[in-house]
């Protein structure tokens, strides 16, 4: 359940990388947006140059004095996210939380939270960052946008897994 290492990705995976944009940036309604919600050392470690990520409204959770400027929204914990993004309502289509590992467990717990998509990387890497243990209310579902099979990629087997809080 590795995610990291000294703040990066322990892994390259293109194909996931396309599914992690697809999945966080398409909306149903084009009018709208999806929400990428990320503790700042998740903001700190995206490569300046994917900084904002595109076509999505960036929230940066933090408790120390930010200011990201049109980049990102700040916010203190996650009912202050839940806060704003009600009033920018008619903008907002989905909100996908995004790392890291605390801000995982926070989500999973809020009464709000719904679904986990997860990929599982069938292989060993070196982290010093984990994805916190899932609840057991947690229960995996069926998404029919999620690819099911085993896929693979530079010699790496990873499979998508969704699950719904029950």
């Amino acid at each position: 359940m590795g995610i990291g290492i000294k703040g990066d990705l322990p892994w390259r995976l293109k194909t996931e990388m396309e599914y992690f944009t697809r999945m966080t940036t398409e909306t149903k309604d084009k009018n709208k947006k999806n929400v990428v919600l990320m503790g700042r050392r998740t903001w700190d470690c995206l490569p300046e140059t994917y900084r904002p990520l595109r076509n999505r409204i960036n929230m940066v959770l933090t408790s120390q004095l930010m200011n990201y400027g049109d980049k990102a929204i700040v916010c203190t914990s996650i009912p202050n996210a839940l806060e704003i993004i009600t009033k920018i309502q008619n903008e907002v289509e989905r909100v996908w939380v995004i790392g890291g590992s605390k801000v995982y467990k926070e989500a999973m717990e809020s009464p709000y939270f719904g679904r986990l998509y997860l990929t599982r990387i069938r292989k060993r890497f070196e982290c010093d960052t984990f994805f916190p243990p899932i609840p057991n209310n947690f229960v995996l579902v069926q998404d029919p946008i999620v690819p099911e099979d085993i896929q693979e990629e530079k010699g790496i087997q990873f499979v998508y897994e969704v699950y719904e809080k029950r």
